[in-house]
């Protein structure tokens, strides 16, 4: 393996120990990993060299990591996925790094299976069926629906031959087709070849599906390979299968059993060896039961099945999407925004009809339109989600039952919930954010009924 096609990773982490296992698990996976133990020495590192990732811990001796990333933000550099290393007194300082523009943190004691993971999530690598030079680095999001997928792909590419995917609109379906495509293909040649059922007229679409021969039909003047063909070796990614005609499913249930087409106006069955991904936003069992799409054919496409949740299921991808298309933005702007806190709020109540197709259309007009570095509300949303935003913030905020005491008392109540989940729950962090004792503040959660999770506080509040 060329070492341009090896990821180079820089390690910034003055605890001995610590390094030398990082050190010794990143050079077994296959990674090639520079060690820095300052963090001077590990500016001067990454200053001098093209890294694919960083890793530094928060705590260094002389200048902290978050000191380095500062610096080095300052100097307009395009970075690498940098990753904090940091413990639970750190943490808001990791999540501040995250809005700038870090791309991830862990805290410590971790899993170092999991950093590992991350690292080969976010750096380019040729590993065993991957095309060389090319990466599977596309991350899906973060929440555990979305682990659980792509944690699924590897076995899907290498055992199913045909997979139906659904979710709504704008989730995403194509990309988790070619992400398998790229896990299943055994040379750089295999192609990925996309068509939608619902963006074709019912006349074009045999031709485009099967091909054609020439002077099979007016306007037919040569032959012509369709879809199946030009995927033959590689995969076919067949969108808005609900859309197609029971005539045209015929035809298709016939191609996938026999795995051959007859071109349009030919004789002759051509094989073909494709991975037929097929993918809809449609509820296809409903349609099987209204007699619109074909029992038979469901069930031939119907093996494997990967639901898309769509993002208001998922709201934890929904800042790390946001944040990571604003990176997108900055890359071709050379101008960095940030989300204000009210405006992630925001993000997060929306619903997202669109899902991810939105999310970025909305980001990247907030960053086109925005004179500001700082986001807000209006920068993604129109008036009309703005004012209803509104109305039911002033209605969040009207005192209950008309008393100023029931107000202050719920005011009270939002707020120490808030700095609880801000600090993960952790009752000495938080009680030191808010100013008061940690007994202080086990008696007011008592008296304003905050409960937590009996076994998420025997975790986080270990000493």
């Amino acid at each position: 393996m060329k070492d341009d096609v090896i990821p180079l990773v820089c390690l910034i982490e003055d605890d001995e120990i610590m390094g030398e296992s990082l050190y010794d698990r990143f050079s077994l996976e296959g990674f090639r990993i520079e060690w820095q133990r300052t963090g001077k020495d590990g500016l001067r590192a990454i200053r001098s060299k093209n890294y694919d990732l960083i890793i530094s811990d928060i705590h260094l001796p002389d200048v902290s990591g978050e000191e380095v990333f500062m610096q080095l933000l300052a100097e307009k550099r395009l970075l690498p996925p940098f990753i904090f290393i940091t413990g639970y007194g750190s943490i808001d300082r990791a999540v501040r790094l995250l809005k700038l523009g870090a791309t991830d943190y862990i805290s410590k004691p971790f899993d170092l299976d999991q950093l590992v993971e991350k690292a080969h999530m976010l750096c380019p690598m040729q590993m065993g069926d991957v095309a060389p030079g090319e990466a599977i680095v596309d991350a899906l999001g973060i929440s555990p629906a979305i682990r659980a997928i792509e944690h699924s792909i590897p076995r899907l590419a290498k055992l199913a031959s045909t997979i139906l995917i659904t979710g709504e609109s704008g989730v995403g379906k194509e990309h988790v087709a070619q992400l398998i495509h790229r896990h299943a293909r055994t040379t750089p040649e295999a192609p990925f070849v996309a068509v939608s059922g619902g963006a074709i007229t019912e006349s074009l679409l045999e031709s485009e599906l099967f091909g054609h021969e020439k002077g099979s039909f007016t306007g037919a003047a040569k032959a012509r390979k369709g879809v199946f063909e030009q995927a033959h070796g590689g995969t076919l990614f067949l969108d808005e299968i609900g859309e197609m005609s029971l005539a045209m499913q015929v035809k298709l249930l016939r191609v996938i059993q026999e795995r051959s087409i007859v071109r349009v106006g030919g004789e002759t069955p051509i094989p073909v060896d494709v991975r037929l991904i097929c993918a809809t936003n449609r509820d296809l069992k409903k349609m099987v039961e209204e007699g619109t799409f074909r029992e038979d054919l469901y069930y031939r496409i119907h093996v494997i099945r990967l639901r898309i949740p769509p993002l208001r299921e998922r709201k934890e991808d929904i800042l790390w999407f946001a944040n990571l298309f604003l990176k997108q933005c900055a890359q071709l702007s050379k101008e960095t925004h940030l989300i204000s806190p009210a405006a992630e709020r925001a993000l997060l109540e929306y619903d997202w009809p669109g899902n991810l197709r939105e999310l970025k259309h909305s980001v990247e007009r907030a960053c086109i339109l925005s004179n500001n570095q700082m986001l807000e509300n209006d920068a993604f949303f129109d008036e009309g989600f703005m004012n209803s935003a509104h109305a039911q913030e002033a209605a969040d905020m009207s005192p209950g039952d008309g008393t100023l005491n029931h107000y202050l008392r719920d005011c009270e109540r939002k707020f120490i919930v808030q700095a609880l989940e801000n600090n993960h729950w952790h009752f000495g962090n938080t009680a030191t954010a808010l100013g008061i004792s940690r007994k202080n503040l086990w008696e007011k959660m008592k008296k304003l009924d905050i409960h937590a999770d009996k076994h998420v506080v025997d975790s986080l509040n270990k000493p």
